[in-house]
């Protein structure tokens, strides 16, 4: 069955072929006084059956060759073979409009004239036949175009992944860690702590597969997230939030702000007497995480890749760029809101 854009295309042709048969038959009309009306008539059917024949019959062996000799077995045979069997069929178009068209004419044609005529006959379905392989070449291109796109979305959000599987075992350690210490110190405490680290990983198991959420889901979890820092790093960490209510019903990828917050303890010094400030807040239709510096000289478990991962990955949700800013003070990224 054909599809909605093959229709077009055979309707746009004939649209072509019709509007300028009519202009021939008018041409003809006008200009040419030895040839009766019904002559003219009979020359213009004549001629609009062969040039339909002709170009149905160059599109069938472009749809055979493309089954039985595609341009992948060899490009270079495929155009010669393709224009070769053109040019047949339009040798055989010519002799059958002269041998039935020539005796409808009162007159006889030049010898030059019919002469050239075949070389003409030759050329026009290579005009046609190009016209197919740009058409396949092109189609060929744009398929390709969206293949590489979806592969490339495809391996950043594995990279995205891993990153998030990555960064999720390197939290559970030190949650559980924290845990044991909180377990001799205050049982109470330790229990909010376990009902907020189930909380976390409740909303991880539960929208790894989406693309987005919402901030206002994506705040609600982070909130867990953030207890947690707060018991294991008490006044050592301090994060404040400054999100505009507009926001709250845009989208962003889940587990965003987990590891933007993780990549900024990753990479800083947390120290009471130097403690580490994240900002969060939005501005406009950006969502922006920004930090102090303390740059640790070592980090464990760094790739160098999340952020990188991260941007590669929002690429393809929204035209707006993941952007990432730093001077000697501050540390921002700026993620963009869908």
């Amino acid at each position: 069955m054909l599809g909605y854009k093959h229709i077009k295309h055979i309707v746009w042709v004939y649209g072509i072929v019709f509007t300028f048969s009519i202009i021939g038959f008018l041409v003809r009309l006008t200009k040419m006084d030895s040839l009766s009306t019904s002559q003219n008539i009979k020359i213009y059917i004549l001629s609009l059956l062969l040039i339909s024949f002709t170009w149905e019959a160059l599109r069938f062996v472009n749809r055979k060759l493309n089954v039985s000799f595609p341009f992948e077995r060899n490009v270079t045979m495929r155009i010669v073979i393709q224009l070769a069997l053109g040019a047949v069929i339009g040798l055989i178009v010519r002799f059958l409009i002269y041998y039935f068209g020539e005796p409808l004419l009162p007159f006889k044609l030049d010898s030059l004239f019919s002469a050239t005529t075949w070389f003409i006959y030759a050329l026009l379905p290579a005009i046609i036949n190009l016209e197919f392989i740009s058409h396949q070449f092109l189609n060929y291109w744009r398929d390709t175009q969206v293949m590489n796109e979806r592969l490339e979305k495809e391996k950043s959000q594995v990279q995205f992944d891993n990153l998030k599987n990555q960064l999720n075992p390197h939290f559970l350690f030190n949650a559980l860690t924290s845990l044991n210490s909180l377990i001799m110190e205050n049982q109470e405490l330790a229990s909010q702590f376990v009902q907020q680290l189930s909380k976390v990983y409740r909303y991880v198991l539960q929208n790894k597969e989406k693309s987005y959420v919402t901030l206002r889901t994506e705040l609600d979890f982070i909130q867990h997230y953030v207890s947690l820092l707060q018991t294991r790093f008490q006044k050592a960490l301090k994060i404040q939030f400054d999100i505009s209510t507009s926001a709250e019903e845009l989208h962003i990828v889940p587990v965003t702000l987990q590891i933007l917050i993780e990549n900024a303890i990753k990479h800083n010094i947390i120290d009471v007497n130097r403690p580490l400030q994240i900002d969060i807040f939005t501005s406009g239709d950006y969502l922006i995480v920004s930090n102090n510096l303390q740059v640790r000289n070592n980090v464990e478990s760094s790739n160098k890749q999340g952020l990188n991962n991260m941007k590669s990955l929002y690429t393809f949700l929204t035209e707006r760029p993941v952007l990432i800013e730093q001077n000697e003070d501050r540390f921002s990224v700026k993620v963009p809101l869908v």
